[in-house]
């Protein structure tokens, strides 16, 4: 077997969302943004037309962009699909950041579509499918599929559709061989794991295992060689570093303020300097000078 992505290559995560949006989006790429939705959605996508295939130039400043790509599908249907490299803060580790933002871009698209002069039962299905670098659910399924349904389980509308796949739960899938691998499977494990050395073999299987997910190998290949895209990567990276710094060294600053608040209200409530220092952890100097 001629290996797509060499072994001591280092490849470029598609799991990043500029990498994973270049992966899908390039000239060749039409055919591996077709099987990618295929396995998501259960059947053969036969042809797609991508509706924002420009990439946002100032890459220091993406994260106010929505790397996203945007398609129609060959029975009229919508088509979303983005990837969520970095974690999202906020409630529940960010769960509800996630799953709100995906709810709601999948509304925005839904309500996009003119209803004037088109019976209601004549629009078009809208999917928005996220994959995620970092876990979400507390359930060990890595797929999460969502539609319009009553208290009864029973399925009230198939016209909106949401998706959520979990990258970092495939450690199970990666164990299996990879003719006993579901389509979807193989392409998140793809998605998860080109740029791990220790996986590579198994991801050259996967690769080597359908003609679309070839051709998304290949492609990731080119841009992992492209020095261009390197750069790209490498100041995004820096940019998200030092977006997370200022973020901690922020949080930091505000836990010390308050930590200072609180030995005040206590030292004018009377208590000896020994015990608010034990109460706030401030050093018994610093309590001293307030």
């Amino acid at each position: 077997m001629k290996l797509i992505l060499p072994m001591d290559e280092d490849i470029l995560p598609p799991s990043d969302d500029y990498i994973f949006k270049a992966l899908l989006t390039g000239p060749k790429s039409k055919p591996a943004l077709m099987g990618l939705i295929s396995a998501v959605i259960g059947r053969k996508v036969s042809d797609i037309v991508i509706r924002n295939n420009e990439l946002p130039k100032k890459h220091t400043e993406e994260k106010g962009e929505r790397l996203d790509v945007n398609c129609t599908i060959d029975d009229g249907s919508q088509v979303n699909v983005e990837m969520q490299g970095s974690a999202i803060a906020g409630p529940e580790g960010g769960r509800l950041n996630l799953v709100n933002k995906s709810v709601y871009y999948l509304a925005d698209m839904h309500s996009t579509q003119s209803a004037i002069g088109v019976d209601y039962a004549d629009m078009v299905r809208s999917y928005q499918i996220t994959f995620s670098a970092h876990n979400i659910f507390n359930w060990p399924e890595f797929c999460t599929e969502a539609s319009l349904r009553g208290s009864n389980g029973k399925e009230i509308s198939d016209q909106i559709n949401l998706v959520i796949i979990e990258l970092g739960k495939l450690g199970g899938v990666l164990k299996k061989p990879v003719e006993q691998m579901t389509m979807l499977e193989r392409w998140s494990a793809f998605l998860g794991y080109a740029n791990d050395p220790e996986q590579r073999e198994t991801i050259n299987k996967v690769l080597a295992s359908e003609e679309e997910l070839t051709v998304a190998g290949h492609e990731l290949m080119a841009i992992s060689q492209s020095e261009d895209q390197r750069a790209k990567f490498r100041s995004r990276r820096k940019y998200e570093t030092d977006m997370s710094t200022n973020y901690i060294t922020g949080k930091k600053e505000g836990r010390a303020e308050e930590k200072k608040e609180v030995a005040s209200n206590l030292k004018h409530l009377g208590l000896s300097v020994d015990k608010i220092a034990q109460a706030t952890g401030l050093p018994i100097d610093v309590i001293e000078k307030m």
